[in-house]
């Protein structure tokens, strides 16, 4: 029986799982469960990317010593972020997105090559984190001087294991460089802005066999997790899916991507999957709920909370995307803010919070139906936050559609199947 590896690593938490078929069923098996989060450094949120590395290894070092005939491993993360090299030394700090130090440079980028110009030839919606902002500022605060090579986080940690230095499709069009026409990087976009040609290579597709670790199989996924969760959805229909996590990414399968001016207006996505587009939306998701839960009740469990949000009566909503929301010093201020109310107990932040991404949820499944032309019955929901019924049901309520829910580990899974259908 082969045994395979998948490592997946979100922005609040990292899990080594196995995967292996029984009877024709994906088995699975969590190894090792590690901690992650941005650190403050010199006034910039950052990832302590050795500390990363040093879990990987960990928890290839714990499965391999229960089962030491391993197949293959591979590794996804969150999109857009990336690390510099020169040489074989990283560049640091590993700057988080949700960092602000692209601000001021946004509209430098914008004078040079208009926002519209870009999503034509992306296809990808503007978030101020995407990575052709941030290579921007690298290029301005003189970061890229001397540097030899770019790699996104998982095919950083995975070229530490493997010594191969790789750039995997699904996770490099997160950037809003990539070509929604060709599938590479744009050579307009990076001319245009005068970002070093060497550092942006061919891009592989998921199912490359790029190195070894230790007698294992180093194998590229879908690296960007959300691309790995929707290989992970059993879906029995043509249907929308939303993978709630700290992001909700809600969006249907396309043939082609979609970068007209209805999909620019409503800022929708268009990203690599295996063999088709991803058309999807950012919503801002578990972060709210998280950031209040830190701040207000960190020792009350998710159940006692959604309780009280059941009970809580509170009838205002907030516009759950907007950038107030990004990365505030306190969520709860953040909240009181944006309401014309305050809320007056525990419970009625959780509702607010709740009931503002299921009205996100609504509005996005109407412009999904709108820009693709499609009426939609159900709508897939994976992730953590696929566990909480109460947002299922204000989902289904708000949008109309059946809610079908699988707490499932989708992107671990999706990890897996790419592995599993290697040759």
């Amino acid at each position: 029986m082969k045994l395979y590896l998948a490592i997946d690593i979100g922005a609040s938490s990292g899990r080594h799982i196995l995967g292996r078929l029984e009877d024709g069923e994906l088995k699975t098996e969590e190894l090792y469960r590690f901690p992650n989060g941005v650190t403050e450094k010199d006034g910039h949120l950052t990832w302590d990317i050795d500390a990363l590395l040093g879990h990987v290894r960990r928890g290839i070092e714990i499965a391999k010593a229960k089962y030491p005939q391993i197949e293959s491993l591979s590794i996804d993360t969150w999109g857009v972020d990336y690390v510099l090299l020169r040489g074989d030394e990283a560049v640091c700090p590993c700057y988080a997105y949700r960092d602000g130090r692209t601000e001021t440079v946004i509209p430098q980028v914008h004078e040079k090559i208009p926002f519209t110009r870009l999503y034509r030839r992306t296809g990808i919606q503007f978030q101020p984190f995407n990575t052709v902002y941030q290579l921007y500022a690298d290029k301005l605060f003189g970061r890229l001087e001397g540097v030899t090579d770019f790699l996104m986080i998982p095919e950083y940690l995975m070229y530490r294991l493997c010594g191969v230095k790789s750039h995997e499709y699904t996770n490099a069009t997160t950037g809003g460089m990539v070509s929604a026409e060709t599938g590479e990087y744009d050579p307009v976009i990076l001319s245009t802005l005068e970002l070093p040609g060497r550092l942006f290579r061919p891009l592989q597709q998921p199912g490359e066999v790029i190195g070894e670790y230790e007698g294992v199989k180093v194998v590229l996924c879908a690296t960007h997790d959300t691309a790995s969760a929707v290989e992970g959805i059993p879906m029995t229909e043509d249907a929308p899916y939303i993978s709630s996590g700290t992001w909700s990414l809600l969006g249907v399968k396309t043939a082609r991507p979609i970068t007209d001016a209805a999909s620019e207006l409503a800022n929708w996505s268009n990203e690599g999957g295996v063999g088709y587009n991803r058309y999807q939306k950012n919503i801002m998701g578990m972060w709210l709920v998280n950031r209040l839960r830190a701040e207000l009740c960190p020792d009350k469990a998710f159940g006692d909370i959604v309780a009280e949000a059941r009970k809580s009566r509170f009838e205002e909503t907030v516009e759950a995307n907007s950038p107030a929301f990004l990365a505030p010093a306190s969520m709860k201020a953040a909240f009181d803010q944006a309401l014309a109310m305050k809320p007056q107990s525990v419970g009625d932040y959780f509702r607010c919070a709740y009931r503002s991404l299921a009205l996100s949820y609504m509005n996005a499944v109407q412009e999904l139906q709108h820009n693709t032309g499609k009426h939609y019955d159900s709508i897939y929901i994976v992730g953590g936050g696929a566990k909480n019924a109460f947002l299922n049901e204000l989902t289904e309520k708000a949008t109309g559609k059946k809610v079908i829910a699988l707490p499932i580990e989708a992107t671990a899974i999706g990890n897996l199947k790419i592995q599993m259908n290697v040759k």
